[in-house]
């Protein structure tokens, strides 16, 4: 009957039912073909070689269409032709157009080499717009000089990675230039390029660019390169930096909550690749700066980090919740380098930050969905501040450790005699507090550390010493002068005067209660 709008409507609800179907595809493609309508065809011809690509019967068919739709002129002759000649003859007419279009080209380029003719700007709309490799497939199939010669005409499959095509001839690269809103390049500041070299001789070279591996927020090559869940690229640090201010995409502001929540910052294994094989002299470069930039932020003397909160003493646990952006680049430039340590000063109204310091190491870090940070840090050594700058939005300085002078003969003895008279009178002032005060302390600072048989084992003082400085309720300003005394004498001569006045205050206030009950 031919009734090739009801079979092409039969076949539309086989293919929502059973869209593997492959007789439903065929179907549908011969009725299509009966219309006329060959490009619609040709896409399910395709779909069936998809499905079942051993099916000779489909190819043939599917040499016709392709002859119909893109030699429409040579039609009425292609279909008196056997399959073989068919596709021998297909491929004659396109090397024809190839060779025409060669022919229409300047003077200036028929006069260069034989490979100017193999230009890709130079192909047909055709070759730009189908797969070589579908055309392989179905022209390839008879005869073995088919493929010879579609090797000689068709362009290569493009090596993997990004090309970017260039204008060949100084007219193309003149309408550029003279756009409007365009600068010309100079040609010592273009990027540079690399050729890829295709295996079949004669084929056009395609040229990578290096900014197509560019970052786009540090406009450096990528290094450590992950993709982002709306599919932007970024270098790892460059991405984390950007998440610390707002979790979304720093191109199209898609929210990337859920990356931050999770810190899955997998790397892009394909860029990565690319790079690494076509790009190898850039990213020794780029690795070269990298290590300089860790090597520098790993100097614990000159510009080290200075977290600018509150009151820190060595052997003392300081945690501490970070959620400014500026602090959490701090604190992972700190595990990034392998110091995990960081300087803790206070802040002085006309300085900055205060003369003296703590200096702390990381010891855990437990990251939120939301960025933020509670770190686990413990005081390691005291340091004086020589001098300060920013970084990053974050404070720097130059520091000077401190260390306590070193005691010998009677003046250690007498010194040894003191450190255990303190020693008691803090234990018995700690444990006269009620038992809440206690149990806030402890949970806070931890217990209190015992008595150490050597006073001077440790650089910065007996650890028991800094424990009880950090919980007596002292002001800033007395801690911090207390903190910068490099005797162990006389910082033990002061916590002595402290406990005197706090133990006489608090029996004045025991004394005053007690009155008050009796009276009552």
């Amino acid at each position: 009957m031919k009734n090739y709008e009801q079979a092409v409507q039969d076949a539309n609800v086989v293919g929502q039912n059973a869209p593997l179907l492959t007789k439903g595809h065929l179907v549908k493609a011969q009725a299509l073909s009966g219309l006329g309508r060959s490009k619609e065809a040709l896409k399910e011809f395709l779909y069936c070689l998809a499905l079942n690509p051993e099916c000779n019967s489909v190819k043939k068919e599917a040499q016709k269409v392709m002859c119909e739709v893109f030699f429409p002129a040579s039609e009425n002759v292609h279909q008196n032709f056997t399959p073989s000649i068919q596709s021998g003859l297909l491929n004659s007419t396109v090397k024809a157009q190839c060779q025409s279009h060669g022919n229409t080209q300047s003077p200036r380029q028929e006069g260069g080499d034989a490979r100017s003719s193999q230009n890709p700007l130079e192909k047909s709309d055709m070759f730009r717009n189908t797969s070589s490799s579908v055309l392989y497939f179905i022209l390839g199939l008879h005869q073995e000089e088919d493929k010879a010669m579609l090797e000689n005409i068709l362009p290569v499959a493009p090596s993997p990675g990004l090309k970017r095509q260039f204008p060949n001839d100084l007219e193309d690269a003149q309408d550029l230039n003279d756009a409007p809103g365009k600068i010309p390049k100079k040609e010592a500041d273009s990027s540079p390029q690399r050729n890829v070299n295709c295996d079949v001789g004669g084929s056009p070279e395609l040229l990578i660019d290096v900014t197509d591996f560019e970052c786009a927020l540090c406009m450096r090559l990528l290094f450590e390169p992950v993709t982002t869940p709306c599919g932007h690229t970024f270098c790892l640090k460059c991405l984390e930096r950007c998440l610390d201010h707002a979790p979304h995409c720093p191109l199209c502001k898609e929210k990337l909550s859920e990356l931050l929540a999770s810190r899955n910052f997998n790397t892009t294994i394909l860029a990565e690749e690319l790079i690494f094989r076509y790009l190898s002299g850039e990213l020794s470069d780029r690795k070269r700066i990298y290590d300089e930039e860790m090597t520098e932020l790993s100097n614990l003397t000159r510009d080290v980090p200075i977290f600018v909160c509150a009151m820190a003493f060595p052997t003392v646990p300081c945690p501490l919740h970070v959620f400014e952006p500026r602090y959490r680049l701090m604190i992972r430039r700190c595990m990034e380098t392998g110091t995990k340590r960081f300087g803790m000063c206070l802040s002085a109204e006309h300085a900055g930050i205060s003369e003296y310091g703590c200096m702390l190491e990381i010891k855990d870090v437990r990251t939120f969905p939301d960025g933020s940070s509670v770190v686990d840090a413990i005081g390691i050594s005291r340091f004086r501040v020589l001098s300060h700058r920013h970084r990053d939005g974050y404070n720097t300085a130059d520091i000077e450790y401190l260390e306590d002078e070193k005691m010998e003969g009677p003046a250690y003895e007498e010194l040894t005699m003191l450190h255990d008279s303190v020693y008691q009178q803090s234990v018995s002032w700690f444990t006269s507090l009620p038992d809440h005060m206690r149990e806030q302390i402890l949970s806070h600072f931890g217990l209190m550390p015992d008595r150490e048989p050597e006073p001077q084992s440790n650089p910065s003082g007996p650890a028991w010493s800094w424990w009880i400085l950090a919980v007596l309720p002292l002001e800033r300003k007395a801690q911090l002068a207390i903190l910068g005394m490099t005797s162990l004498k006389e910082r033990l001569l002061a916590i002595r005067r402290i406990l005197v006045i706090i133990t006489r205050k608090m029996n004045s206030r025991q004394e005053l209660i007690n009155s008050r009950e009796r009276n009552n």
